[in-house]
């Protein structure tokens, strides 16, 4: 048996919440709305254009994230990721697409100064932030000794891809990084459907493509970091992706320290920033995503200086713990 029909013969895991979709319009504006669960979150997809069109589009951007949920998801059993920390250091047979976000996301490692680690996914998996549980001070030790993307390998083939983990207790967590390249492949499935106006929204990871019919672009609200649904401006995307990354997203208090869930790679525990969200604009998703956890992390007047050295950012927008914004100009 061959790579590809190794990775053919594997089960299809099921989805949480996988058949729930809402539908919505057209708007008086025209405006088609779709929501559905993925990546354990909620996903919006909202277009103009004919009706057919649009829900044809929708419907292959939704089928497309159950096949990334498979084989990206870290708690889905024999997705490529789960396999990959489960094989002990032993080459695990990939698809081409999980082979292609595991070269990105290490094009982002290397160029994080150390603050953006994919391999970060043990010392992950010792904290909940949804129950409140602090990981243990001495696993969490022994858990960073297996923390460097740099044992990350990706091999090509004849007869498929492979890729594997120098540390057989390394752990991918492909979290901060996936929903960017997502993104990007929505927006270029969409546009081959036919359809040119549209906002792709992973759960705070925007891609806004072309305008809206009265040619204004679309606007995406810079989040408030202090209070849930509230916004502290807004940024006007056409052609572009905007991403959040902050410290108010996941995190609870416990014996008057607040935890969150954005990890500094080198010890473990939540980043210490004076940044309590960031907003990056790109292109490209990708880039995006990409860098807004590691600018979140550098901290405001780091951040907007290594923001700058970075072409692909368009512009990045900090609000600090004073709700003050700073943005590239």
């Amino acid at each position: 048996m061959n790579v590809s029909e190794e990775i053919a013969a594997l089960p299809q895991d099921a989805i949480p919440n996988e058949d729930f979709c809402q539908t919505t319009g057209p708007s008086e504006a025209g405006l088609l709305t779709q929501q559905f669960l993925a990546f354990n979150t909620v996903i919006t997809l909202q277009a103009f254009g004919p009706d057919a069109v649009v829900l044809a589009a929708f419907e292959a951007a939704r089928a497309q994230c159950r096949v990334y949920e498979r084989l990206f998801s870290r708690t889905l059993p024999h997705s490529d990721i789960a396999r990959l920390n489960g094989a002990g250091g032993r080459p695990v047979p990939i698809r081409e697409e999980t082979a292609a976000l595991l070269e990105a996301a290490l094009s982002y490692c290397a160029a994080s100064e150390g603050l953006f680690d994919v391999t970060i996914g043990t010392a992950v998996g010792l904290w909940n932030f949804h129950e409140g549980r602090v990981a243990d001070a001495g696993r969490l030790r022994e858990a960073m000794a297996h923390v460097d993307w740099r044992g990350v390998h990706v091999k090509r083939a004849a007869d498929g891809t492979v890729a594997w983990l120098d540390d057989p207790r390394a752990a991918l967590d492909l979290g901060g990084i996936a929903k960017g390249w997502i993104a990007d492949e929505l927006t270029a499935l969409l546009v081959r459907c036919g359809v040119g106006s549209f906002v792709v929204n992973l759960g705070g990871n925007v891609v806004a493509h072309g305008l809206k019919l009265d040619g204004a672009p679309w606007k995406v609200g810079l989040q408030d970091p202090f209070e849930r649904g509230a916004v502290v401006g807004a940024v006007a995307l056409s052609d572009a992706s905007a991403v959040t990354s902050g410290t108010y997203e996941r995190g609870f208090e416990k014996d008057s320290v607040r935890y969150h869930h954005i990890l500094n790679p080198r010890t473990g525990l939540p980043v210490d920033t004076d940044a309590a969200g960031v907003t990056v604009v790109a292109r490209r998703s990708i880039d995006a995503e990409g860098f807004s956890t590691t600018l979140l992390a550098m901290g405001v007047e780091r951040g907007l200086a290594f923001a700058r050295s970075r072409p692909e950012i368009l512009n990045a927008y900090f609000v600090d713990s004073e709700k003050r914004v700073c943005s590239l100009g």
